[in-house]
């Protein structure tokens, strides 16, 4: 085998692409220094010894005083770095190819090369130059059929040795990506500890030089680059101590070479291509005009929020298309349906496209999985035009992998070194159950000042109504037990309630009216607080109204009947003022309807499971679910009974079934929900803070006593018929809002009979 010669003196580093890990080339009779080094690297068996051969023979090279990048290294080495007296090795596996490549007469589309260990090799050419994974390839020497090595030689990898030019950052920019002019940007990376950031991109074919290497201002590193194209659309990422690459935290817009080109060109049109063979990891994506979205409803303010109606949805298993264009085409069906907010799933950039999207990566950028930026706030927009608030779920109790403030401070397994301006080295609820990812700690400064930028871009950029938040108990850094019944969030924590207090507060400045929701369902103590602040609870309603619904509500339960459902009551629980978001189901549990039909009882002829009489019940759960004073939520499609088992794929995806509107029994839920939520739009009772309930049993009572009349909702969820004494407060002419039938009382009291499923709906005439 021929080796091609070499007499650059600076030459360093080698990728061997090979037969096997025994195989090496054959070495001719004479061999230049360059050759005789990585014939001797081709035998290292492990990155210990691999580093230690290194540096025993670099001094040939005369680059001692320069940091070295070794790229070369066995299999049972690959993934591994190693620093050692200032070289540092970056692994890569010693791959197999099958077939002989002429890569010194390669073309300029790009060639990809699969290893037998399924690993990509991605073969480019550039300005004349071939590369491969991005590096400059100077000598390939194939061996024999079959088979090939291939040898990548490159120059000195530029790592400007000296320290960062330390200049004070101008008043004018702050972290991330600032917009200078027409063809100017600023970046600003907050990187405490870190020695020195260089920007790497389309706009310097990707190389390390001093031209791109940041300035230093305490713990920031800035740069303002021109020159650049307007409207034009640059890949680009920041290159850390000569290791670390990432995206920028503040990015609005991140190229993913694993999952951009798994989305449509229907959904997202013309998204720019990773640059495959330049760079590896997330990029972000910059621009100094991106397209604008003019407004058509400049402020929006949701009529009283206290008594909302909201509509959850999961943006991927709404429609079959998946795209926030396709939800927007719904709007209509959602208002008809009485809906005035629409909580969606987390839809700022997650890890891949098939998500709920709880483990998001980066929070200023709107998942291109569903659309575009100005995709969303048309829906947006479009929403407030119809009177509909959008809340945003937000997750900002951990972060995964993916995103680039966990990986500028990892350790070997990846969890957050002590030094992360941002992170828990571990979650402080040692019960595993609620444990996800990365732990943020809201007790740092650097954690508080991020969250508060989230929340105030989107409010600003996007002009979202509100948000909730996911798993708010894991907002402090009170540790808490693996079991018992505090293992979920008790006792009362002061630190929480001060920092979602302080969360709030910092919203409120930004937008007076804004709405916060928390997933907190911790023990009522702490909730009640929560309320007092004017924060808004998930009521998880939905154990109860299911052992209600299929009729098993009777049976003792932990604290009572399993079917009471009274905690749907905010002055059951002690609460002032109405700020619990009461639900049957959200995205978390088992569907109503899946479990009437699996688990629902039999009585005589009378069959739960039966589809018409399911939905007959679930009509009389609503009822009384809705006729509760305070915010209400409503799970995508539960408004049709929808009945696709969760838990058989508990994140998968799920089929819409927009087909179910045409099912009578169906449509009949549907409706009930509409003429309930209508009522809640106009008639105050439904707002009164005077009321009483008695939902423990299966035959439901709710009495509102509005001042401009009263009603009284009722519903039997037995699966026999049944009596009671209804209490409806006051005599005179009664009218059941479903059937319009007339009721005269001349005493405050009425005994009922209902049979099973039945309700009904009593308004004062």
């Amino acid at each position: 085998m021929k080796f091609l010669r070499l007499f650059l003196p600076l030459l360093l580093c080698c990728v061997f692409i090979a037969c096997s890990d025994d195989d090496k080339p054959n070495t001719p009779a004479e061999e230049t220094e360059i050759e005789k080094i990585t014939d001797k690297l081709g035998n290292i068996s492990g990155i210990e010894d691999f580093t230690s051969a290194f540096k025993s023979i670099t001094p040939t090279l005369n680059i001692s005083e320069e940091k070295l990048t070794v790229l070369a290294a066995k299999n049972s080495t690959s993934g591994k770095k190693a620093t050692t007296d200032g070289y540092t090795t970056q692994v890569l596996k010693r791959h197999i190819i099958k077939g002989t490549y002429d890569l010194t007469a390669f073309t300029t589309d790009t060639l990809k090369l699969e290893s037998i260990g399924n690993d990509a090799l991605f073969v480019t050419k550039s300005n004349n130059q071939v590369l491969v994974n991005g590096i400059a390839l100077t000598s390939t020497t194939p061996s024999k059929a079959g088979d090939s090595y291939i040898y990548v030689i490159t120059d000195t990898v530029p790592t400007a040795t000296k320290q960062p030019e330390s200049t004070t950052l101008p008043a004018n920019l702050r972290d991330g990506i600032t917009i200078l002019s027409d063809d100017s940007l600023a970046f600003v990376l907050f990187a405490p500890k870190k020695e020195r950031v260089h920007l790497i991109g389309d706009f310097n074919e990707w190389t390390v030089s001093d031209t791109y290497k940041m300035k230093k201002d305490g713990d920031r590193f800035w740069i303002k680059i021109g020159g650049l194209e307007k409207g034009k659309e640059y890949v680009c990422q920041y290159l850390i101590d000569n290791t670390i690459k990432i995206a920028d935290p503040y990015a609005s817009k991140i190229s993913d070479p694993s999952n951009d080109n798994a989305i449509p060109d229907a959904i997202y049109p013309n998204l720019i291509k990773y640059p495959t063979g330049k760079t590896t990891e997330i990029a972000m994506v910059v621009n100094t005009a991106p397209a604008s979205y003019s407004w058509k409803v400049s402020n929006f303010s949701i009529d009283n929020p206290d008594n909302m109606v909201i509509y959850e949805i999961l943006i991927r298993d709404f429609t079959k298309q998946g795209s926030i264009k396709a939800v927007e085409e719904k709007i209509d069906y959602l208002k008809t349906l009485g809906v005035n907010a629409i909580e969606l799933m987390p839809f700022n950039e997650f890890e891949g496209n098939n998500s709920w999207g709880y483990n998001p990566s980066f929070y200023f950028a709107a998942d291109k999985a569903y659309g575009t930026s100005n995709d969303y706030k048309s829906f947006i927009d479009v929403c407030h035009s119809n009177g509909i608030a959008v809340i945003m779920d937000m997750v900002l109790n951990h972060s995964y992998g993916q995103s680039p403030m966990v990986r500028m401070y990892k350790d070997a397994n990846g969890n957050p070194t002590a030094d992360n301006p941002w992170y828990n080295q571990r979650s402080n609820f040692a019960n595993p159950d609620a444990q996800w990812g990365c732990d943020f700690n809201h007790e740092s400064e650097y954690t508080k000042a991020f969250v508060d930028s989230v929340c105030s871009y989107w409010m600003k950029e996007y002009k979202v109504d509100g948000f909730r938040f996911d798993f708010t108990k894991g907002f402090s850094n009170t540790p808490y037990p693996a079991t018992g019944n505090n293992s979920w969030g008790s006792p009362y924590d002061a630190d929480r309630i001060k920092n979602l207090e302080r969360i709030y507060n910092e919203m409120k400045k930004r937008k007076s009216d804004v709405i916060l929701i928390c997933e907190h369902l911790s023990d009522n103590d702490e909730e009640t607080k929560l309320a007092e602040l004017g924060i808004k609870l998930w009521g998880n309603l939905n154990y109860n109204f299911n052992e209600a619904t299929m009729g098993w509500g009777a049976e003792a339960g932990e604290y009572g009947p399993k079917g009471d459902v009274s905690w749907g009551s905010y002055l059951e629980r002690g609460w002032k003022k109405p700020n619990l978001v009461a639900y049957m189901e959200s995205h978390d549990e088992e569907r109503i309807m899946f479990k009437n039909k699996a688990y629902g009882k039999t009585s005589g002829g009378y069959d739960v499971k039966d589809l018409t009489t399911g939905l007959k019940r679930t009509e009389a759960a609503a009822v009384i679910l809705m006729s509760f004073p305070g915010p209400k939520m409503i799970w995508q499609f539960g408004e049709l009974g929808y009945d696709e088992e969760l838990n058989n794929d508990r994140l998968g995806k799920k089929p819409p079934h927009w087909e179910y509107y045409d099912v009578p029994a169906r449509k009949n839920l549907y409706d009930v929900f509409a003429k309930m939520n209508k009522l809640r739009n106009s008639n105050t009772a439904f707002s009164a803070s005077d009321y009483t309930i008695d939902t423990k049993n299966q035959y439901k009572q709710i009495l509102l006593k509005g001042a401009g009349g009263y009603v009284c909702a009722i519903a039997n969820l037995d699966v026999v018929e049944a009596t009671a004494t209804v209490n409806f407060g006051k005599t005179g002419n009664w009218e059941d809002y479903f059937s319009g039938d007339k009721l005269s009382l001349s005493a405050t009291t009425q005994s009922i009979k209902l049979q099973p499923g039945e309700y009904r709906l009593y308004m004062s005439k």
